[in-house]
């Protein structure tokens, strides 16, 4: 069976690039996109000179500040990036159909039988890159390999605005140097009690057999064995279904208490039904869930199946999740386990006499 060829395409500093590109003058300086820091807001996603500070994702904006008190934090416009994000995949559509949006800014190609460039994966990666940039006026990095795993890893190799190629026989050498962290799945969580066995490289993994792997990871040990040895065979998912529906608040000043965050729960139930209304009779709504972020960033999420989706269920879940911080809440959200029926209805099919 011949090796994949897949190329994975990660945008840089998408929303931020695009800030720089229609508004010039932002250019060189430290930019973040995200919320204001008076209004508790988190950071989106920043340049590169911001990251130079160290600014992050996913940071609050006020700690970002302090890090570089010169940080200019724009509001999103989440329009303007969906629209140059449509472009960017009908760019990917002049090479292949088999196309995985992660995200915005973030897809994986498998150009394993694409015509263009005699079939080349590393040249139809240069040409996507070249057409972004003289077409749309922002960079992306892209990771060209076997499978998505090394894909992945390649497109941040040479990141901004970089180009990564691991060839099949390049794969065994390029894995055994890999820190295990860098492995699809592992956390930090996996990583420090790896660490903990003696295993930091994907060599030092690779000395140990499936079933001690299994033994002390279960299924995912099974899952390490092979990433250890540069195997993925995840295939590129054209069509991905959504799997919950859900809606979520950050509020300006900490809820204090379980009362408060109850009285929340009628207005976020209200617009979680607004946007199940939206769902097409393809889903069948499963196991209601309740999120909570902690004013000290710890979160948790609480889910309960048999359980119905009224104001009581939800009640009881949330007094449950807040008991576990028992501490004032930033953030709450509620939300729907969805059921694939239209995959479901592809099986009874396939089986019919």
């Amino acid at each position: 069976m011949n090796a994949r060829k897949i190329i994975h395409v990660d945008c840089d500093c998408f929303y931020a690039a695009i800030e720089m590109r229609d508004d010039p003058s932002l250019a060189s300086k430290p930019l973040a996109v995200g919320g204001a820091a008076d209004r508790r807001g988190v950071i989106a996603t920043c340049n590169y000179e911001a990251r130079a500070y160290g600014v992050r994702s996913a940071m609050a904006s006020g700690h970002a500040l302090k890090l570089c008190p010169d940080l200019l934090i724009v509001k999103p416009r989440m329009d303007a990036y969906k629209a140059v994000s449509r472009e960017i995949q009908a760019i990917f559509r002049d090479y292949t159909e088999l196309i995985e949006p992660l995200s915005l800014d973030e897809a994986y190609l498998d150009v394993s039988d694409s015509p263009h460039f005699a079939g080349s994966a590393t040249r139809i990666a240069q040409d996507i890159r070249r057409r972004v940039s003289q077409e749309l006026h922002i960079t992306v990095s892209a990771g060209v390999a076997p499978n998505k795993f090394l894909a992945k890893i390649a497109s941040d190799w040479k990141k901004p605005n970089g180009l990564f190629v691991i060839t099949p026989d390049q794969v065994a050498e390029f894995v055994a140097a890999l820190p295990v962290a860098k492995l699809h799945g592992v956390g930090k969580v996996t990583a420090d009690k790896l660490g903990r066995l003696g295993i930091r490289s994907c060599a030092d993994l690779r000395e140990w057999n499936k079933l001690a792997l299994v033994r002390e990871f279960g299924s995912f040990g099974e899952r390490l064995w092979g990433l250890a040895r540069g195997i993925d065979e995840r295939p590129v998912q054209v069509d991905s279904r959504r799997q919950t529906v859900s809606v979520e608040t950050t509020y300006d000043q900490d809820l204090p208490d379980l009362a408060a965050c109850l009285a929340q729960l009628p207005p976020l139930l209200d617009e979680l039904a607004r946007r199940m209304a939206r769902l097409d009779a393809s889903y069948r709504p499963d196991k209601p869930f309740v999120k909570i972020k902690f004013h000290d960033f710890s979160q948790t999420t609480l889910e309960q199946a048999g359980a119905r989706r009224d104001l009581d269920s939800y009640q009881l879940l949330l007094s449950a999740a807040f008991a576990r911080g028992n501490k004032p809440v930033r953030l709450l959200g509620v939300g729907v386990r969805l059921h694939d029926l239209r995959g479901r209805h592809e099986q009874l099919e396939l089986f019919a006499p």
